[in-house]
């Protein structure tokens, strides 16, 4: 066994390695007794010995052996004595121990025992074997801390049922099924689906599925025309299968001629709003062959036929109301089916009226010309939304109510420019889409603008003085005229006191001769000349007088003969 030696040549050569770092004085060392050379490869059998005595198991050796490092100068000669004597004095029993313990933490000792020979206290060590066999029985191995259990895991549990199975399509040979997952997965998760599928009247039933469907369609083919099948679903995870999700009724393999659908009209596609009292005539087209089973429901329960009346043919079905009422409303939905396919279509209807008036209106504070109103929404808002209110006003001396507010969002108002002295009575109407409320809510209290006193000092004005000697503004023009023809002149004056004007000719006063004319207007002045005469040319003056002064104008007035014709003159 060649192999298992190589482990103590190792520890030889490298713990006197360690022991010459570690003493100070390697000399003496260099010369060992051959009785305390023999003395170490006997304490390194002990421990060998003494070593699978504690219980550990051996180590089998991984590794090759190394080639050994070469020792320092001063601590080659023991290194190289002493391993020999070990090899040769190690029983053959023991040479397997040593070999196997070498990597484990009792294998020390028996290297620190080897390197005994490179100090003093390697005599101590040669007397006997015992106390090296006490002190390795005495030191156990430390034992590793366990690592704590873990809990035993959740017992496993099946998913709920999957949910929603119906019949998405279908033709001669096969069945397109679709359906929603379980809405209980659990931490299991979920593997797959396992569709079953049986015919109608057996309960004979078979997985059409070889592998678990991971989708949530799944479409059964190669089937006989005309069976009618009983299809369920499974849900199947580490916990077991959940209960099946089976088809309410067995599906006919056979294609559909032409599937049914509801032709909405787009006006019904929103909100249909009526009055109370309005007549509802409703008809909604559809398709389908052979001809579908209609159904109505409103709010999901079946139709009352009293209140309601349905007419179906095989191109659509009429709801009518005869008188509506508000129990009315609601959403009503439309089914047609051919077979095991169904399309639905819904319409909501609301009936409205007039709503009732604002449950209480009170006046909040009064100051100055103003009132604060407060009120509250009406209890009865005709089945629709309240759009606004109109505020009203009336005051106590005539009793006449006028509007002060319309189409008003807010709860509250302020009403303003009251007469003062005067007290006045509130009232407000709720309005919706129908109109105002038929009724309104009068305020209990009423609002009494009070009188102010205000002493009114008007200011001291200084009045002015506006009089003003006369002035002519538009003085006389010289003028040319013809005998027998009128004409006239004019001018204009200003002044305060209203002056006094007097026409003259040739500084002679005109005076009431008929001949003239006279007119003064807002300080317009005129003199008209009726048929002048040869004799009535010259020079006109006006002169205008009042108590600052006067003034005067003239004017050159010349009378021309008129044209005489040739034939005239001779």
């Amino acid at each position: 066994m060649p192999s298992k030696p190589a482990p103590i040549k190792k520890a030889a050569k490298k713990e006197p390695a360690k022991e010459e770092e570690k003493a100070p004085e390697p000399e003496p060392a260099a010369e060992p007794a051959p009785e305390e050379a023999a003395a170490p490869a006997e304490a390194e059998a002990a421990p060998a010995e003494a070593a699978p005595a504690e219980g550990e198991a051996p180590a089998a050796p991984a590794e090759e052996p190394k080639p050994p490092t070469p020792p320092p100068a001063d601590a080659a000669a023991p290194a190289t004595e002493e391993t020999p004597v070990a090899a040769a004095e190690a029983p053959a029993d023991a040479a397997v121990p040593v070999a196997e313990e070498t990597p484990a933490a009792p294998a020390e000792a028996p290297a620190d025992a080897a390197a005994a020979p490179a100090t003093d206290e390697a005599a101590p060590a040669a007397d006997g074997e015992a106390p090296a066999d006490a002190e390795a029985a005495e030191a156990p191995a430390p034992e590793e801390p366990k690592p704590p259990t873990p809990p035993p895991p959740p017992p496993k549990e099946p998913t709920s049922a999957p949910v929603d199975l119906f019949v998405e399509d279908k033709n001669d040979t096969s069945v397109s099924i679709i359906w929603s997952q379980p809405e209980n997965i659990g931490p299991s998760g979920l593997d797959g689906y396992t569709i079953e599928v049986c015919k109608d009247g057996t309960e004979d039933w078979k997985a059409v599925n070889e592998d678990l469907q991971k989708s949530c369609r799944y479409v059964i083919k190669n089937q006989t025309t005309g069976d009618r099948l009983k299809i369920r679903v499974v849900a199947i995870n580490a916990g077991g299968s959940s209960p099946p999700v089976a088809l309410p009724e067995a599906v006919l393999v056979k294609e559909v001629a032409d599937r049914p659908k509801v032709r909405l009209p787009r006006f019904l596609r929103q909100r249909y709003v009526a009055h109370v009292g309005d007549k509802i005539n409703l008809t909604i087209p559809f398709t389908g062959k052979p001809k579908p089973v209609v159904t109505w429901t409103k709010n999901g329960q079946p139709l009352d036929t009293k209140r309601v009346n349905i007419r179906s043919t095989e191109r659509d079905s009429i709801l009518f109301i005869r008188s509506s009422e508000r129990e009315d409303s609601g959403v009503y939905e439309m089914s047609v089916k051919v077979e095991d396919f169904e399309d639905k279509a819904s319409l909501i209807l609301q009936i409205v009226e007039l709503p009732g008036p604002p449950a209480t209106v009170k006046i909040v504070d009064t100051w100055g010309f103003n009132v604060a109103l407060e009120w509250t929404a009406p209890t009865d808002n005709g089945n629709t939304d309240i759009t606004g209110y109109t505020i009203q006003k009336a005051d106590k001396k005539t009793g006449d109510w006028f509007t002060v507010l319309e189409h008003y969002h807010r709860l509250n108002a302020t009403i303003s420019d009251l007469i003062m002295g005067n007290t006045y009575k509130f009232k407000v109407f709720s309005e919706n889409k129908c109109g105002i409320s038929e009724g309104a809510t009068v305020a209990k209290e009423e609002a009494k603008i009070l009188k102010t006193g205000i002493d009114y000092k008007p200011p001291d004005y200084k009045e002015r003085d506006f009089s003003e000697p006369p002035k002519f503004t538009t003085s006389l023009s010289d003028r040319a005229t013809t005998v027998g023809y009128s004409t006239k002149l004019l001018c204009s004056v200003r002044g305060s006191p209203k002056p006094k004007v007097i026409w003259m000719k040739n500084q002679m006063i005109i005076g009431e001769d008929p001949k003239y004319r006279q007119i003064c207007v807002q300080g317009i002045c005129s003199l008209e000349i009726r048929k002048p005469g040869n004799f009535d040319g010259g020079v006109y003056s006006c002169k205008a007088k009042n108590d600052h002064g006067e003034a005067t104008v003239s004017c050159k007035l010349e009378v021309k003969q008129p044209a005489v014709a040739d034939a005239d003159k001779k």
